[in-house]
């Protein structure tokens, strides 16, 4: 048999006939070909997904400057409860006749005598002065007008004295003076804070529960927009959980992304707070916002519950996306015609 259009045939013997030589030289080292990179199996950006990131800011700023307003009541209204409790207060109204500073000290030595108490300061014209500001404004005189003088009584809140027979024997030697152990206030006080942090933890539950909804949802329409690629997927023999976990960590990396950024903005807020309170800590009116929320800082475990809202609603976003596509593959399975 003879050759053929120019190509080698198979010979008399049935023996195929001798391939090209390669053109390396034996044991050289041939050049490999360059691979793509991988692409990954979910988009990692459109508008459902931007979206998403958008909603779980939102939603983690709000749940985080709840959380900060609820730590900052709790701990100014121990701040008040501690004060208060620690103190009480000797008040003498002007009367006609009366010697104002001596009654003062007459008032102040009776407090001093009782076991239980600590110390006792009259209360000077200019402090007096300073606390009716807000209300009477500046270069007040307060000898024109019947202003009651004070003198606080600081007391050992684990030994307290004896308040009845203190405030009968400052009432036999002053007839306009009055005590006030402040316990009808601290008791308002502790009732008004419980009822404060409760309203705080119920608004703290509502905002948590609307970023859940929020995040299951958002969550939910993002994936309605892969759901071509999970059924492409599911098809070419990918494993459920292999899918799922795919989809866990693309979304657990946007729920990260977006409560990190909702989380940090709360701080934010809560630091230029802070800064403003301390100053204008000089002024009156700034003053009194001290006396009644302190220094708007939160403490350490008001940062502490920033970072554990972030964590869990990250992990809600990924915990959403795993059991979405567990269930859009048990549909695809329901309605998959048999074989």
């Amino acid at each position: 048999m003879t050759e053929a259009a120019g190509g080698n045939t198979f010979a008399e013997t049935g023996a195929p006939s001798e391939q090209a030589p390669s053109p390396y030289a034996p044991g050289a080292a041939r050049p490999q070909q360059a691979q793509r990179p991988m692409a990954p199996i979910v988009p990692s950006q459109n508008i459902a997904g931007r979206a998403l990131i958008f909603v779980i800011a939102i939603m983690t700023f709000l749940s985080c400057l709840t959380l900060g307003a609820v730590t900052l009541v709790r701990g100014a209204a121990a701040t008040w409860e501690g004060q208060i409790s620690r103190e009480a207060t000797i008040q003498i109204k002007p009367a006609d006749g009366l010697d104002m500073e001596q009654a003062l000290k007459s008032a102040q030595e009776i407090a001093l005598r009782f076991k239980g108490v600590t110390g006792a300061s009259i209360v000077d014209r200019e402090a007096t002065a300073r606390l009716l500001e807000p209300w009477l404004g500046k270069g007040l005189d307060i000898d024109e007008l019947p202003v009651p003088r004070l003198v606080v009584v600081t007391i050992d809140t684990a030994h307290p004295p004896d308040f009845a027979a203190m405030r009968d024997l400052i009432k036999a030697q002053i007839p306009s003076a009055s005590l006030d152990d402040h316990r009808s206030w601290v008791d308002r006080l502790i009732a008004m804070a419980h009822m404060t942090v409760t309203i705080g933890v119920t608004v703290l539950a509502l905002m948590l529960s609307a970023t859940v909804l929020s995040v299951v949802f958002a969550t939910r329409g993002a994936m309605a927009g892969n759901g071509h690629i999970i059924e492409v997927l599911h098809f070419v023999g990918a494993d459920a959980r292999f899918i799922a976990s795919e989809f866990r960590g693309h979304f657990l990396t946007m729920g990260l992304k977006g409560a990190a950024a909702g989380g940090i903005g709360a701080i934010i807020v809560f630091l230029v707070f802070a800064w403003l309170s301390a100053r204008n800590m000089a002024t009156p009116q700034a003053d009194q916002a001290a006396a009644l929320f302190g220094n708007f800082s939160i403490d350490s475990s008001g940062y502490a519950g920033v970072a554990l809202i972030v964590l869990v609603i990250a992990g809600l976003t990924a915990a959403t996306s795993h059991f979405t596509v567990v269930r859009y593959l048990a549909d695809i399975e329901a309605h998959q015609p048999e074989r």
